[in-house]
């Protein structure tokens, strides 16, 4: 009995300093964010911005793998906000994901809310930012995840890392932009700059002075870190002369492979090393749109920075440096670009992608147009043909509660804020990327949640349709990374295209760009129990009612439930 005794203590002992050597190196990191209205200016004009700190972009928060970030949010301006880390899974801890009215009631002005959740098994760059009405044009950062101590990246380390946050910029307050659009029923102004790093570049009046300088020196290999921070536009980016090697994506290791070009939707993360293996001068780095919809605004501006030689420095030369090289950038509509591109993403190697699947699903995407009520006035709809712009999935346009959040209302069992019934094929079939009859362009508003058994094995096929004009649309998923398992142009056509899927190597991504007319198969397993937004990160079209939610139930014991609501959590 005692030597059963001696073995069981020396399993009992070796578990524990195999746990604690896991969690040895993980860290509670600790951090306030002030949203508060500072003056920023841009363009010759100063506007009073929502920031964090003071700052825009807000501050760039650096942690490892397995660490706790707590971040204590402090409302003073006076729109409400809530804050979104983008691409964290948020294992069980649902309360800490951030989008208003849907795992949380916003920060109203003078309160505070504290973000805690773990970050587990996800290596590379994520961001986070405000997810309440248009405030993320301003409010948002860089959330950057290393290895743990003592391991490394699966390429060799680079001498320097630079995060590039691409954003877009109003000559106005974005908050008045968004409102002007939802009263009259037409499309949003577009904004008047581009950003890296919150510099609009040399390209821009008032700017050059303030252009963002990446450095580099001859022989060096570096790290970019590309966030595409926009609010409504996908973009294109490029460095003049040099090659990019992709080797990560929303905090995925990918199988590294070299392009000229890469392409992010609004919320999709790249990392790229680059090489110092040019003449030592100052190149230009630039991003402008990429515009998948005909006929639609948009601004064709471009944004630069510098990728400025050491030895090509202003120090070093006194100034009298020479203008940047300018890379040649993609047509605006240059899909197959952008088609070559994201074929370019693997695993780093063979995956488990989910396989006899539970919930064969089947979603349409795009915009609609809602005839003009009879209560409202002509100025109220000033959409195509004296209509109302509005958006869908599975021809429901997603309409966020007002006084309880979704999760609260499951959580607590409060009647009558949703329902169970999203459609998971869209309930009419019809020539999606077709001629569309003008009868099916009106969609059913309604706060409608799709139900997902804990542990259960899902596919996706998303499919642009062309109701009023086919898109790249850039949908995120909240709470999950999903594989890619295949994307193509047209309809979808299982007998056709399930030959196409790749369940080998396929990428692992939050955000998946859904080709313009055509559509993208993802797969996932729902492990975390939740009420989770699914959306289109082009926030023109959030607010239009691009979303759905899936409800995820809990599964069985402790860590396959949802941990209780918080004590701060803002009630509505």
């Amino acid at each position: 009995m005692e030597i059963f005794n001696n073995f069981s203590f020396l399993l009992l002992a070796v578990f524990i300093v195999f746990c604690s050597a896991l969690s040895a190196d993980a860290e509670v990191q600790r951090h306030k964010f002030v949203i508060e209205a500072t003056k920023v200016k841009r363009l010759c004009k100063t506007h009073n911005s929502i920031t964090v700190n003071g700052m825009f972009p807000g501050p760039t928060l650096e942690i490892k793998n397995g660490d706790t970030l707590e971040v204590l949010v402090v409302n003073k301006a006076r729109y409400n906000v809530t804050i979104h880390w983008h691409g964290v899974r948020q294992m069980r801890t649902g309360w800490a994901d951030g989008p208003e009215f849907v795992t949380q009631c916003p920060i109203r002005p003078g309160g505070s809310y504290t973000y805690r959740f773990t970050v587990q098994g996800q290596e590379g760059t994520l961001w986070w930012h405000a997810h309440s009405s248009w405030l993320r044009a301003t409010v948002y950062g860089a959330l950057i995840i290393r290895p743990r101590d003592g391991e490394s990246y699966p390429f060799p380390k680079p001498k320097r890392e630079t995060p590039i946050l691409l954003g877009e910029w109003w000559d106005a307050n974005p908050i008045d932009v968004v409102r002007e659009a939802t009263r009259t029923g037409a499309a949003p102004n577009v904004s008047d700059a581009y950003t890296i790093n919150g510099q609009p570049g040399d390209l821009y009046k008032c700017s050059s002075k303030e252009t963002t300088i990446v450095p580099i020196d001859s022989g060096e290999t570096n790290l970019l870190r590309v966030i595409n921070a926009a609010l409504n536009q996908p973009l294109f980016f490029k460095v003049a002369n040099h090659k990019l090697t992709v080797v990560g994506a929303d905090a995925s290791y990918t199988k590294p492979f070299t392009t000229s070009v890469l392409m992010l939707g609004p919320g999709q993360t790249t990392d790229v090393l680059i090489r110092g293996d040019q003449t030592p001068s100052r190149y230009y780095m630039a991003a402008r749109a990429y515009q998948s919809a005909q006929n639609a605004p948009f601004d064709n501006t471009t944004t630069t920075a510098i990728l400025e030689y050491k030895s090509a420095s202003c120090a070093a030369k006194k100034c009298n440096a020479a203008t940047p090289v300018m890379p040649t950038l993609p047509a605006y509509n240059d899909t197959n670009t952008v088609t070559a591109f994201s074929k370019s993403f693997r695993s780093r190697q063979k995956v488990e992608v989910p396989t006899d699947i539970d919930e064969n699903l089947f979603f349409t995407v795009g915009l609609g147009l809602n005839n003009c009520p009879p209560n409202f006035r002509k100025r109220r709809c000033q959409g195509p043909n004296g209509t109302r712009f509005t958006a869908s999935m599975n021809n429901v346009s997603f309409v966020l509660p007002r006084n309880f959040s979704l999760l609260q209302a499951h959580q607590q069992g409060i009647p009558g804020v949703f329902t169970t019934d999203f459609p998971g094929t869209p309930p009419l079939k019809f020539d999606y990327t077709g001629n569309v009859s003008r009868s099916l362009f009106q969609p059913v508003p309604g706060t409608k949640l799709y139900k997902l058994k804990y542990g259960s094995r899902v596919e996706i096929v998303i499919q642009d349709t062309s109701i009023v004009t086919p898109e790249n649309h850039p949908i995120h998923l909240h709470g999950y990374d999903f594989y890619i398992i295949a994307e193509g142009f047209g309809n979808f056509n299982p007998k056709r295209d399930t030959s196409k899927f790749n369940l080998v190597d396929p990428p692992m991504r939050n955000t998946v760009a859904v080709p313009v007319n055509g559509w993208a198969v993802i797969r996932f397993v729902a492990d975390n129990p939740g009420v989770w937004l699914m959306h289109c990160h082009l926030d023109v079209h959030i607010s239009w009612g691009l979303a759905m939610a899936f409800l995820v139930e809990n599964g069985v014991g402790e860590l396959q439930t949802i941990q209780p609501p918080p004590s701060d959590l803002p009630i509505c």
